[in-house]
């Protein structure tokens, strides 16, 4: 249960695959969201601001976890055995241990850190995780040219299966949508019980049972885009649900029978370990990872306080004819954004200043 609920926060904390997937049809879902409501600025949804929202409740579960071993360890001591080590084993130990964990956490800082910076795009900071990747290998002096092609060649199958699924979740949702089957949702969840946290809640248990038996990117190709917009309406923060929607996705690598994280293990594991004892191990896992997300729901904050934090209400420079028109660290408050379009005028509404085009041509 440990080993494969360890390997699953790689769905949550950045830099995922899972949540650059996501930033993107939820980018989508948002501004076409924020259009339905006359809003015909939206505000941006990139990928750096849902990797800062995932981070903290990402840690949260590292921490759950690591409390969960601790208890359960002092509960039940025979199944925590301690490490017994030889002398020649315990040799050098702590300098192998740097050695072996510093390289890949600065290759990871160094990719996470260039997309929350804003110096790379996701893709860009995917070709320097490549770039630093193997210059790991060759250092260790594990680099080959058979390796390299094996690397590319499972790149190019992963890649090629994940457009395919794009692709049909796009002609899905076509079909749906051509059907009014959008409406037909968003009138379902905007009338359920509990408003806005009912359709949430409805939303979340299909996700949820629809992880025992599909794969995390078909859900999010095929739910997230037709469920998205909906929820935006009715006013949740796209950063909030997809950081939600990203844990939930979790449990479905720990769920029975098609948890992916349990035939990995499976197929590696030892003959005498049987399939049902790690399904039995998984199950702890999969509470506290429930237990996270009732956190976060309860807890917005944990999800967007480091996206605002970083993101919003970031100095920047507007120059014309090489004169700032905005000085660093000054307010933008004159620029029509047009989310007041159709609002009614009021005595407060700002008298926004017009560009005449006077010095358009000198």
């Amino acid at each position: 249960g440990t080993i494969c609920a360890s390997g699953t926060l790689g769905q949550i904390i950045p830099p995922s695959t899972v949540l650059i997937f996501m930033a993107d049809i939820l980018q989508g879902s948002n501004q076409k969201a924020q259009l339905e409501m006359g809003n015909l600025s939206p505000d941006p949804l990139s990928v750096g601001q849902l990797f800062a929202g995932a981070m903290i409740p990402g840690l949260l579960l590292v921490l759950i976890y690591i409390a969960w071993i601790i208890i359960y360890a002092f509960l039940q001591p025979q199944a925590c055995p301690t490490l017994k080590l030889s002398q020649e084993q315990k040799k050098n130990l702590l300098p192998r241990i740097f050695t072996t964990l510093i390289p890949p956490m600065l290759l990871i800082a160094t990719v996470l850190g260039s997309i929350l910076s804003g110096i790379a795009t996701p893709t860009e900071s995917a070709s320097v995780g490549a770039v630093g990747a193997i210059v790991l290998a060759v250092l260790k002096q594990r680099f080959t040219f058979i390796i390299l092609k094996q690397v590319m060649e499972s790149t190019l199958i992963i890649n090629s299966m994940v457009f395919i699924i794009l692709l049909g979740a796009s002609v899905f949702s076509l079909v749906f949508r051509g059907l009014e089957g959008e409406e037909l949702v968003y009138n379902l969840l905007s009338n359920s019980p509990g408003g806005e946290t009912g359709a949430l809640l409805i939303v979340m248990l299909i996700i949820f049972l629809l992880g025992f038996f599909l794969d995390a990117f078909e859900i999010i190709f095929i739910t997230v885009p037709i469920a998205a917009p909906i929820l935006i309406r009715l006013g949740v923060d796209p950063i909030w649900l997809g950081v939600l929607i990203g844990m939930n996705l979790q449990t479905s690598f720990l769920t029975p029978p098609f948890g992916f994280a349990l035939f990995y293990l499976r197929g590696v594991a030892d003959k005498s370990i049987k399939t049902i004892d790690i399904y039995k191990g998984a199950i702890p896992f999969v509470i506290l990872q429930l237990i996270g997300i009732i956190t976060v729901w309860l807890m917005p904050e944990l999800a967007t306080w480091l996206p605002e934090y970083l993101f919003e209400n970031q100095p920047v420079d507007f120059v014309v004819n090489n004169k700032p028109v905005v000085s660093e660290g000054e307010q933008i408050n004159n620029i029509d954004n047009l989310k007041n379009l159709f609002s009614p005028q009021s005595s407060e509404t700002p008298n926004y200043k017009l560009d005449q085009f006077n010095d358009l041509i000198p």
